[in-house]
């Protein structure tokens, strides 16, 4: 990641509106607004060029949190206007703000295509699995069976992984960190930022009123040592705590955990070594299929790779439109071919 100068003379304190923050005492959306604030002015971007864009939802709120520009938009069609947004001002840096109801929902398809176009966004996805908005129906990231006021005997759905949706529409940076561990966040901010083409982030986050504790395994510093694996660039996919370590090899796509006593080296073992920047999706997708009880959860960077985006491609469209036809005359155009004159 290349280091950027912090916007000159700029602090959290001036990416923070006057606006009454207006979520429940102990949500996790408290730590994302601050943890974002704190980020904005480390990455040397002026507030005139920084744009928050929201749908619908508790997550959606947070345009009128950030002293920056802001559209706080329809359900689920953030990605859409943040489309537009970036292709006719691409030099302003552009952040989409979305809810796993209002953004895998009725957003889903808008999402999709944001995604597989590569825009160069950052698309932060808040994943409590639930609808907190409209207080406590499940959502297409609860999970199965479980019992909310639409769901009264158990969610028959099968969820879906915003991890997995993001890489199965082609995402070229795809990345999940948790609502509680700053320090990270931080870093996949700034990672997210950094990436040329879409950014997707998935955070997980508590909702302390209609699914309280969902998260609780990787939030809890007792337990997230066992239950979460932490992904380093380089690294083996070690987990646990050093008298209980232990190591995830990836074999012919199937994902199996080795043991690693006191002493023993991971990569000898056979442990697998994460590579992000790995061409095919494969193993990131293998890596994003883990999930508890069974495997750790997997926190950081899945996938890391370069691809033309959207709005330079269309740039190289329009550039080579005007040096082959000029720059054309829209009067021409709309009285060309067949017309009609309408009489009275």
């Amino acid at each position: 990641m290349t280091a950027q100068k912090p916007a000159a003379g700029l602090s959290k304190r001036d990416f923070t509106s006057d606006q009454d923050v207006r979520w429940c005492p102990g949500c996790g959306d408290y730590s994302i607004l601050s943890n974002v604030q704190k980020v904005m002015p480390e990455l040397g971007v002026p507030r005139e060029k920084v744009v928050f864009v929201s749908g619908i939802g508790c997550s959606s709120r947070f345009p009128y949190y950030m002293n920056t520009y802001g559209f706080h938009t329809i359900h689920g069609r953030a990605p859409a206007f943040a489309t537009g947004i970036k292709i006719a001002r691409p030099d302003l840096s552009v952040w989409v703000v979305t809810g796993d109801g209002d953004g895998l929902s009725i957003g889903g398809n808008h999402l999709l295509h944001t995604i597989r176009r590569n825009l160069d966004l950052q698309i932060l996805l808040f994943n409590n699995r639930v609808y907190g908005l409209t207080k406590g129906q499940y959502s297409p990231t609860s999970r199965l069976g479980m019992k909310s006021k639409s769901s009264p005997q158990g969610t028959i759905d099968h969820p879906v992984d915003p991890v997995r949706f993001a890489l199965g529409a082609g995402a070229t940076f795809v990345a999940r960190t948790v609502d509680v561990d700053a320090k990270h966040m931080q870093e996949t901010l700034h990672r997210a930022h950094a990436h040329k083409g879409t950014a997707f982030v998935e955070i997980l986050q508590n909702c302390p009123v209609f699914n309280d504790g969902e998260w609780a395994e990787v939030e809890d510093k007792k337990t997230r040592d066992s239950a979460s694996l932490v992904l380093r660039q380089g690294q083996p996919l070690v987990f646990g705590d050093d008298e209980n370590r232990q190591g995830i090899r990836s074999e012919h796509g199937r994902p199996r955990l080795i043991p690693l006593p006191p002493g023993v080296d991971p990569v000898e073992a056979g442990v697998t070594v994460h590579d992000e920047r790995t061409d095919s999706v494969a193993y990131s997708y293998v890596l994003a299929a883990l999930a508890r009880p069974k495997f750790p959860m997997p926190i950081g960077v899945f996938r890391a790779v370069g691809r033309p985006t959207y709005e330079d491609l269309l740039q190289d469209q329009i550039d080579e439109a005007l040096q082959q036809r000029g720059r054309g005359d829209l009067r021409a155009l709309l009285t060309s071919g067949d017309t009609w004159t309408v009489g009275g």
